[in-house]
Order: structure tokens, then sequence, then C-alpha cells
């Protein structure tokens, strides 16, 4: 069986895009896997699949379901890079002509808008702090929390934008452990579902670095949802105020927060790169 793909990223960080709006397609985990292998796949972070809303979807005006495999072959809820790629994937094939689109996610519904200069800007929805909605295991939602890894105490801030965060504020983003003890965070047994371990130093108010252990993925070059919930993190802190500039190291980020309640604004590029066809049969079973 051959699949069409469309390769891209946002700031590094990849996606492997498939059309699934007029028949389905179906993605076992070893499959996703097998696609995301750098050496015997195509190679990505993320596979993103393009399907029509579902029935209670389209009745609310949504445009399209957005479905997101890490490429340890786990379907995820959220992915905001991923995001700005799926309204560039559909509006330069022509699956939609609207600027502005509303897309069903395993986390909810988002709202994505392709600006005139190619950037794209997401409303990642309002950040959740409950600890039984991230998830997270712990009797408070206090800014900082201290989790013990390895007899190390970290001071983290756990949120979701959809998926799971666990943010740390570094003196260093260069020297910053990320593969370390992000792969030991991601693990850790207080976050029930894994999580995303992200490494936030504050430049200025208006400005950080940050670099993100994935989940089911490792340390990617940018990671979109990772940015929003590290600016939530540090404005919280009091250590800056909206905008802010992130860069990470694919490139920059520009997230706007208002304050709880309010929904957080991604704005950044998204990029094809190729198109391909694969067959699937050739594939290794992974």
């Amino acid at each position: 069986m051959k699949l069409r793909f469309t390769k891209m990223h946002g700031l590094g960080n990849d996606f492997v895009v498939i059309d699934a709006t007029r028949a389905p397609v179906e993605l076992r985990p070893e499959r996703v896997r097998a696609l995301a292998d750098r050496h015997f796949g195509i190679g990505c972070d993320q596979l993103l699949v393009v399907e029509p809303p579902s029935v209670a979807g389209a009745a609310a005006g949504v445009d399209f379901r957005y479905r997101i495999f890490n490429a340890d072959g786990g379907e995820v809820e959220q992915c905001g890079n991923g995001a700005r790629c799926f309204v560039r994937f559909v509006h330069d094939k022509g699956l939609t002509a609207k600027r502005e689109i509303r897309v069903e996610t395993r986390a909810g519904v988002i709202a994505l808008r392709l600006a005139d200069d190619g950037l794209v800007t997401v409303d990642m929805g309002v950040p959740v702090f409950d600890p039984e909605k991230i998830p997270f295991r712990s009797d408070s939602d206090a800014v900082v929390q201290l989790l013990d890894v390895d007899g190390r105490s970290v001071a983290i801030t756990a949120l979701s934008m959809g998926n799971p965060h666990a943010v740390q504020v570094v003196a260093d983003i260069a020297a910053a452990p990320v593969e370390e003890l992000g792969a030991k965070i991601e693990i850790h047994p207080r976050f029930p579902a894994r999580v995303n371990a992200g490494f936030a130093e504050v430049v200025d108010a208006h400005h950080i670095r940050l670099r993100v252990y994935e989940r089911g993925v490792g340390e990617t070059l940018a990671c979109g949802t990772g940015a929003c919930a590290a600016v939530v993190a540090v404005i919280l802190r009091g250590l800056a105020v909206s905008p802010v500039r992130v860069d990470t190291r694919g490139g920059r980020l520009d997230i706007a927060w208002d304050g709880p309640g309010a929904p957080v604004l991604m704005t950044g590029p998204a990029v094809t790169v190729f198109e391909g066809e694969v067959d699937l049969d050739r594939l290794p079973s992974a």
C-alpha cells in the first residue's frame, strides 16, 4: 500500500503530514514508529493526520479533526508546532480557503489563523493548573512545586496546554542537563501520563530561551506547547510580562498570555520541506 505524505517543520520540530480527509488511514503504533524512523523510514518527531470533523464537531462549526502521533507510536493530545503546520497544509492543499479555521484535537477545539506573511497564530486555549486534569499527583496547585528526582529536589511549575508540562527555570540553558534530567522527569511517577520537561532561561521580562525534552520523542529543536507552558510559568512566577519572545534551538516563537482564565496565543512559522510517497509494505515492522 502506497501513502502520500508531506514533510513539514515548525522551527525544526519536524512532521510527516497525511491527508485522511477522503479516506481513513490505519496507523498502528508499529507503523507510526516505522514512518518516524530516521534511518529506515521518512523520519519525524511527530506524525500528523488531517481528518474530517466528527459529526458533533461539524455541527459545532469545526473545520477539521487533527490527530497527533509521537515518534514512539503513541497518540497524544496536542502539538503547537504541528498545529501551525496543520493550517498551512490544509490551506496549501486547497482543503479550505479560510484563513481562520477551527480544529478538533483530543484536548478540545483550537483556533488557527494564517497571516498574509505566512506566520501562523494559534489560540492554544486556557492553561490548566488543576493537578487532577494535568494529570499531576499533588495535593496543591501551587505555582512552584518540588519534584524529587533521584534524591535531587527540582522546582517545577506543572500545567497542561492540552498536554502535560513540567517547567523549571535554569540559569544557563546551554548547560542545563536536558537529556539526563528531562528523561527522568518525563517518566516521573507523579505524572501518570508522563510529561514534557521544559528548561527555561529568563533573559529579560519579554524574552526567554527554552529547551524541551518531549514526551515520547526526546529533546526536539522546538516545542510549541512547551513554549506556551514556559511563558505561562515564568509569568506566574513574576519573572516575565506578556508578550514574550521564546528562542528555541530551532528559532523564535512569540507568545502572548493575559493571565489566569485567558487563552495563550502562539505565533510562528510553518514550512513545507518536501512531498513524497511511501510504500507501507516495505517499511520494517518496527
